[in-house]
């Protein structure tokens, strides 16, 4: 029965994941300023927090998260280093 219920959570939290992850942006950070402020009226939380776990739910993640970037589409398009 537990290993029923751990397994469950896996699941669970991996579909939570990936549909989190192929959120279109402009979804995801709606999403994450919602999820943000009811953490705060919530009592979890203050406003500084709240602010903070809005813009890092919000982050893409890279490529596939279709965003502002304009790398998408264009066959001249240099990848994007960080150093």
């Amino acid at each position: 029965m537990t290993q029923n219920i751990v397994v469950a959570l896996i699941v669970a939290f991996a579909a939570l994941y990936a549909t989190w992850r192929w959120m279109p942006a402009g979804w995801r950070r709606s999403a994450a300023q919602k999820l943000a402020s009811g953490t705060q009226r919530a009592g979890l939380v203050d406003q500084a927090r709240a602010d903070q776990l809005a813009a890092s739910l919000a982050k893409s993640s890279g490529c596939g998260a279709c965003d502002t970037c304009g790398a998408c589409g264009k066959a001249d398009a240099k990848p994007l280093t960080t150093h």
